[in-house]
């Protein structure tokens, strides 16, 4: 049991301290909701959901008395097994604390809101009493599931990937130019291989020379915290194992099929079962993204196989992948995805690929292929052919194909393509 004499103490510490300085994200979260909801801040763990609460509050401090504000990370060591009634006692603390609040507007911050059981009962109290309220978690599923049933309609999400390029160039501040002198675009594509190689985790980004503990740190306490005690796994080992396979799958198709008959064959025990739901939990803590093999119908995408991306280039290059080619595609998968986009992968039965197809309702928008060295004759005619066909079958004439540095427009069999290099894309994106 949590006091209230602790959380008066919890809570003037947050009033008695600053809040630390940040770089301003791009996502755009609004601090008040038309109707009665709560705002949700989803994402991995170290990739900024703290710091974007922070951000917000920043913006309220210019607008009210910061005894109107509560910051609380429920994953302090000292609110260890912090129990619904816990929050009951928290909110009875902060009005004797304060009273004149009862009759203003109060905004509540609840970091890793998913230590708590039951903490959508107490959420949906502060809605129905008009405090607004804003949560964070690192489990998509542990929220999603909880807001699907009991605060269903009366949330919205906001989903925190690692820095953009965008913000990684904030980061290191290197001002974004529409015109750009030769020296800037040098100093740019420079940035970009850094980016491309170590990642946008916070941290990384702004500490690079400890960028090997960070990125260590970050994928021992996704396997520990987040999977290991969360999801009460004992098979630590081929957990490991499964990890170190889907790193070195990545940007290629994966079945779990495959793996387990592998496994097998090795004389290493384990059911089928536990691979699935050890694959599942490493999607619901944002450390894999499977996409499916496109069709109309939805039957044959459920039964595909997927291709899987990773969170981070960062984690890819600590685990020995430097194939300049994987790291490209998994960084646009990633861009892709922060930005909202349906994504899938395109294959004909005579095996050409389109790295990626953009869906829109049942319309497909655009397709994207990826290519480091698109001077390579082969690889260059074996993209351009994939992406006509899938063109072709498709009915889509959005064709654009990423390269490192090449750029152009061109006209091949009456279809337009576009040619863009990376820097360029992520940052018009």
């Amino acid at each position: 049991m949590i006091n209230k004499e602790k959380w008066a103490e919890l809570i003037k510490d947050f009033h008695e301290k600053k809040v630390p300085w940040l770089i301003e994200r791009e996502l755009a979260i609004p601090l008040e909701t038309p109707i009665k909801r709560a705002i949700s801040i989803i994402g991995p763990r170290r990739a900024g959901k703290t710091y974007t609460m922070f951000q917000l509050i920043k913006k309220l401090m210019n607008q009210i008395r910061i005894e109107q504000i509560l910051y609380l990370n429920l994953e302090k060591s000292d609110l260890k097994g912090i129990a619904l009634e816990d929050l009951n006692r928290m909110l009875e603390a902060f009005y004797e604390l304060y009273p004149e609040n009862k009759n203003k507007k109060v905004w509540l911050f609840l970091d890793e809101i998913q230590n708590v059981d039951d903490w959508e009962k107490f959420v949906r109290t502060l809605i129905d009493f008009e405090i607004k309220v804003f949560i964070s978690g690192s489990s998509s599923k542990f929220l999603s599931k909880e807001i699907a049933t009991q605060l269903r309609g009366r949330t919205l999400s906001y989903e925190i990937f690692p820095f953009s390029f965008r913000g990684y160039l904030k980061a290191k501040k290197i001002e974004i130019r529409k015109y750009l002198s030769s020296r800037e675009r040098a100093l740019i594509v420079k940035e970009l291989k850094n980016y491309l190689f170590f990642g946008g985790y916070p941290e990384v980004v702004l500490y690079p020379e400890e960028k090997e503990k960070i990125i260590s740190d970050v994928i021992e306490t996704v396997i520990y915290r987040d999977i290991i005690e969360r999801y009460k796994v004992r098979n630590v080992k081929m957990l490991r194992i499964l990890i170190n396979s889907l790193i070195n799958s990545v940007a290629k198709e994966f079945s779990i099929h495959k793996f387990y008959n592998f496994i097998k064959s090795t004389g290493m025990k384990v059911s089928k079962n536990s691979l699935y739901s050890y694959v599942e939990a490493l999607q619901d803590v944002f450390f894999i993204f499977p996409i499916k093999k496109f069709s109309y119908s939805y039957r044959n995408i459920e039964q595909s196989i997927p291709k899987v991306y990773i969170i981070d280039n960062g984690i890819l290059t600590f685990t020995g992948i430097e194939d300049k080619g994987k790291l490209i595609e998994n960084l646009v998968f990633i861009e892709l995805k922060r930005i909202g986009e349906e994504i899938y992968y395109w294959k004909s039965p005579e095996d050409y690929e389109v790295d990626f197809l953009v869906k829109e309702k049942r319309k497909v928008k655009q397709l994207i292929q990826v290519c480091y060295d698109i001077s390579d004759i082969e690889t260059r005619e074996r993209e351009i052919k994939a992406l006509l066909k899938a063109s072709e079958e498709l009915k889509c004439k959005d064709l654009l194909v990423i390269t490192a540095d090449y750029e152009r427009e061109e006209k091949i069999k009456g279809k337009k393509i576009k040619f863009i290099s990376l820097w360029r894309w992520l940052l018009q994106s």
